[in-house]
């Protein structure tokens, strides 16, 4: 089947996306307004009959002193990833595309390649043989991203790097996921660590409290977001993107993004964000106090927000990005490990896919990246 791509409003593609289980965040029109030092379009595919059938938001970052620009689909788009024709759908995106003055495209399909559960996670952690989970045999793979994997090479589109980390520019190719379909609190519960069960009633015991917030507390959580930058060494974003962030996200869905804080003694020892589209949860941002870690803040919020995200009938809750390191010596094992306490597993997308249009200014925008960090 021949599609037609062409730009759509913002409200055509929300009202698209409201008819799926769930779509990434990052491929919402809210998302656009988040990023507002992109260009931005939301794109949408038409079949024969006009039907809409398909939708992208395509964010677009310019070269210093050049019109040309990195045409950039974070978690998308929204398409018949399983299709025999990939070529059908991917075809008419560049046309337009490459109109639209792209020196190159880059794609991240939320098609889960494999997962690895967590007791696996746990037996790799333990062998001091294995370094990287990529090596362990995993627990499921879905023959329709290994077909898709095959089909974007054969079109030229160029794989994400072996060996590229999780928190590399773009983002995440490896995510770790509760899945909460069919389960209660109590099997939820049941499912996690000893340590994970033992810190959130340690929480509870302790008296740590946690609440909803509004924007009027973000300035709270961003003092303990830069705490938190400090003590574990990553550049914190600054304070206004937050604000923006929960104002172009509830302008879409009043329920789209929320503030969780967790305080002891009047104490704020913990603070989250959360998002969700439909069916799917994530956990945003993080942020801790360094003192009274004893009190267990952290576990407490998080298991507020798995339990919010059944409530709400989320299929899953998202706690985002890891490396697929179980090397013991790695810096980033402490991450993989907070989280598969949680009982959840590792899942590995597709990842980020590129496609030069024009090769010369896409070594030259790898490089400037690079350079920025």
């Amino acid at each position: 089947m021949a599609f037609r791509v062409r730009t759509i409003t913002a409200s055509e593609h929300a009202v698209f996306n409201a008819a799926r289980p769930a779509v990434s965040f990052l491929q919402t029109p809210a998302w656009a307004a988040v990023k507002s030092e992109w260009g931005s379009e939301s794109l949408g595919w038409f079949d024969d009959l006009g039907r809409l059938v398909g939708a992208g938001l395509v964010l677009y970052r310019r070269l210093p002193g050049i019109k040309m620009s990195l045409a950039y689909l974070p978690g998308g788009p929204v398409i018949d990833w399983a299709s025999d024709d990939l070529a059908g759908w991917l075809d008419p995106l560049v046309h337009h595309l490459k109109r639209s003055g792209a020196f190159a495209i880059r794609v991240g399909p939320t098609t889960a390649t494999r997962t690895w559960s967590a007791a696996t996670i746990k037996a790799a952690i333990a062998d001091p043989g294995v370094t990287r989970l990529s090596d362990v045999p995993p627990d499921t793979v879905n023959d329709v991203a290994t077909r898709a994997s095959r089909r974007l090479r054969r079109l030229g589109w160029r794989p994400p790097k072996d060996g590229e980390e999780g928190f590399a520019a773009g983002q995440p190719r490896w995510v770790f996921q509760v899945p909460l379909a069919g389960k209660n609190e109590d099997q939820l519960l049941k499912g996690m660590n000893q340590l994970w069960r033992r810190n959130i009633r340690k929480a509870a015991k302790a008296g740590v409290v946690v609440t909803q917030g509004g924007v009027e507390d973000l300035p709270d959580f961003y003092r303990v977001y830069v705490e938190t930058a400090e003590r574990d060494h990553f550049i914190p974003r600054p304070f206004g993107y937050f604000p923006a962030m929960f104002e172009a996200l509830r302008a879409e869905d009043k329920d789209r993004i929320r503030l969780y804080l967790a305080h002891h003694e009047g104490d704020l020892v913990a603070a989250t964000i959360w998002i969700r589209v439909k069916e799917h949860a994530w956990y945003s941002y993080g942020a801790s106090a360094t003192a009274k870690r004893d009190v267990r803040g952290s576990n407490a919020v998080q298991w507020r927000m798995i339990t919010d995200a059944l409530a709400a009938g989320c299929a899953v809750y998202d706690l985002r990005g890891i490396t697929d390191t179980v090397d013991g010596n790695d810096p980033h094992l402490g991450l993989i490990q907070f989280k598969v306490g949680t009982g959840g597993e590792a899942v590995e997308y597709l990842g980020e896919w590129d496609l030069p249009l024009n090769r010369l200014l896409y070594k030259a925008f790898d490089v400037y990246m690079s350079r920025r960090g």
